[in-house]
């Protein structure tokens, strides 16, 4: 998966900057990382959305990962 350019997290290609903000502002760099994170835990950073949790959850499936619950 290709890096963005934050600070070397490894999200989805071209990500809101205000979801990847959120996620690293909570501690989250790599798609790994997010596995030990509900979904419900992940819409309540500021700047996370529909549009952003889409995106995760399709990188996510396409890395054989999931969220936890």
């Amino acid at each position: 998966m290709p890096e963005n350019n934050l600070k070397g997290s490894r999200f989805p290609e071209k990500p809101a900057q205000p979801a990847v903000r959120a996620l690293e502002g909570a501690g989250y760099f790599s798609l790994e990382q997010l596995a030990a994170a509900t979904e419900a835990e992940l819409l309540e950073l500021h700047g996370m959305g529909p549009n952003a949790m889409e995106k995760l959850r399709k990188a996510m499936a396409d890395n054989g990962l999931s969220f936890k619950g």
